[in-house]
């Protein structure tokens, strides 16, 4: 009775989330993805994929990879791609003319202008939201992380708590350090780099949300930074929610947002029919967020979804639905990551932290500081049962931070591997022996929605309870949004991420995974950060400033042997990727850079 109660449950969810049941519409577009919704849909804040997909379709970028080949660079919103042949890049890599496409209009019917490109990335800058993406214009324009940082430079200190402490005069100058970076010389922008930086032009290509392009004056008419070179602090490191783009846009891209609808975990799009390459063929997006895999698959098998997502593990549920598509071993520049908090707050942590002290009953803020305690977990993890039994192969276990697929890392590096003897005798090291004698408690986490993780997470806790019966691990799962909200604060003590490449560059994984600015050390606690501060920092800045390939992978070489030698974290998989869709779905072309699941300006339905 039980079983036909539950179906019935789920037949009707399937109802009210339909609009007709077995119709076929070739204008409406419907996603379902299961992992978690957006966290915001502004350029400067957005980080994560949820966020990507939604800007992608919204905005453009200067650049695009054409044909999804990350070797083959095209302009987008820029008519040329600079380079020194084509006299647009100097000799030195510094100076960088970019000539802005005309004629191309904005949702609200303005003109694109290069003093709106100038506006997109000086406002993201100035607005530099902790733990977003914004270091990634810093670094080549400044040679810094954050714009903390750039007020440091201008003679301020680079402790403040509150922005609002710092000299305005110093404030003044650090807008006027930003602002030299970039300057529009008629319908060209041009930017001065601090450095030779060999990826920028792939930094603001199509598939960096980062990169995108708003209006100026749409933007300041609805509330964000006015332009003036005085005022910017009032906008500086805003709550995600604060910021102006956080539901709101208004882009040149294909499609228009109608609504994000938080409470029914879905964001709607219509075509904009003015799109300066043509309108689309589809008219209408859906984009929703439903956790339960046997959901997603009956609106595929009903014809209700066109896509949806299906972890490795359910696929082969999928592969012999009639009507159905599956596409398979697509490659990704990625690692997924197992990160341990150096720093985690007690109060008001007790669900994961239990007691806050060492006693058995919980663990000390600094647990995971102990670097025989973050051993001795990566021994405790089963890479081959992870590889095989849960992701079916699709992909390979790690040798440290950076993806093998990328240049100047060391595929000889020597790894973790599931060894439960050394996972024990690190434990017995641990705080001196106490870890062994009184035990602990701790909460680790993963999204509701994504049961690779969970399982993951279930493989460490089965093998590290074996170990010591006074060991206890609790697998807890949260809603996105609530683990997103813990890693700000940095709450989690364990807690599993998977890093899709910014741009294919190994410096991009060594940032955000080992430089104290870095997204992960923030989420990770003080502790990481000092430690970074100290040892890895000046390495990854004199690596992506060598000229020289040998010096680079010497470098890069260094900072993978540091990172596992003190287990920082623990990466484990380096998947592959997969798209499963109606047979209906025409025109689908994959990228490796693109956070969007599919490039839906190229799509089309056409019933078989």
């Amino acid at each position: 009775m039980k079983a036909k109660v539950c179906s019935l449950v789920v037949l009707l969810l399937l109802l009210t989330l339909s609009v007709s049941v077995f119709a076929f519409d070739p204008e409406t577009w419907v996603y379902v993805g299961g992992a978690g919704g957006p966290q915001t849909l502004d350029p400067a804040a957005a980080y994560d994929t949820a966020s990507g997909e939604i800007i992608h379709y919204v905005y453009d970028n200067l650049f695009e990879y054409v044909g999804g080949d990350l070797d083959n660079i095209g302009p987008l919103l820029a008519t040329e791609v600079p380079t020194v042949e084509n006299g647009l890049m100097s000799e030195d890599g510094r100076t960088i003319r970019v000539p802005i496409r005309q004629g191309v209009k904005f949702h609200n019917g303005a003109e694109l202008t290069a003093e709106d490109v100038k506006y997109s990335f000086l406002r993201g800058m100035l607005a530099d939201p902790a733990g977003g993406p914004m270091w990634m214009f810093f670094e080549p324009l400044l040679g810094v992380q954050t714009m903390r940082d750039v007020i440091a430079m201008a003679g301020g200190p680079d402790d403040f708590v509150d922005i609002s402490e710092v000299d305005p005069a110093i404030l003044r100058k650090a807008y006027d350090l930003v602002d030299a970076t970039m300057e529009v010389d008629g319908n060209d922008l041009i930017f001065h780099l601090a450095n030779p930086y060999p990826p920028f032009i792939n930094i603001l290509t199509k598939g960096g949300s980062w990169a995108s392009i708003v209006c100026k004056d749409w933007m300041i008419a609805n509330g964000a930074w006015d332009g003036n070179p005085d005022t910017w602090p009032k906008w500086y490191d805003q709550a995600l929610e604060e910021m102006t783009l956080y539901d709101k846009a208004c882009g040149t891209g294909p499609f228009k947002l109608d609504t994000w609808d938080k409470s029914g975990a879905q964001v709607l799009l219509s075509r904009f029919d003015d799109y300066w390459r043509g309108p689309a063929a589809l008219k209408n997006v859906v984009i929703k967020n439903i956790p339960e895999f046997a959901t997603r698959l009956l609106m595929l098998r009903a014809g209700d979804a066109d896509a949806i997502y299906v972890g490795q593990q359910d696929l082969p549920q999928v592969r012999t639905i009639p009507g159905v598509t599956v596409v398979e071993d697509l490659p990704q520049i990625t690692n997924t990551v197992l990160f341990f908090s150096f720093t985690i707050p007690v109060e008001g942590n007790e669900d994961l932290v239990g007691s806050g002290k060492l006693d058995g009953n919980g663990i000390p803020s600094d647990f995971f500081a102990d670097v025989n305690v973050r051993k001795a977990f990566a021994y405790a993890f089963d890479y081959e049962a992870y590889l095989n039994e849960v992701v079916l192969g699709a992909g390979q276990i790690p040798k440290g931070p950076f993806p093998q697929s990328l240049p100047y890392v060391n595929t000889e590096q020597e790894y973790f591997s599931h060894d439960l003897a050394k996972a024990t005798e690190y434990f017995k090291q641990a705080f001196n022996g106490e870890v062994w004698e009184k035990g602990f408690k701790v909460g680790i986490v993963y999204n509701t929605g994504n049961d690779a993780r969970k399982t993951a997470l279930e493989i460490l806790e089965f093998n590290i309870e074996q170990i010591n019966p006074k060991f206890q691990v609790e697998v807890i799962g949260l809603e996105w949004a609530t683990v997103l909200d813990k890693l700000r604060s940095s709450s989690l003590p364990v807690f599993v991420m998977g890093w899709l490449a910014d741009f294919p560059d190994t410096h991009n994984f060594a940032v955000p995974f080992m430089h104290s600015a870095g997204t992960f050390a923030g989420y990770c606690g003080q502790g990481l950060i000092d430690l970074a501060k100290e040892q890895f920092d000046a390495l990854i800045d004199a690596g992506i400033k060598a000229t020289d390939p040998a010096e680079r992978e010497k470098i890069y070489h260094e900072l993978q042997r540091l990172y596992v030698e003190q287990a920082i974290a623990m990466p484990f998989m380096e998947a592959t990727t997969h798209r499963v869709m109606r047979d209906w779905v025409q025109g689908f072309e994959y990228c490796p850079a693109y956070a969007a699941n599919y490039d839906l300006y190229k799509i089309s339905k056409v019933q078989q």
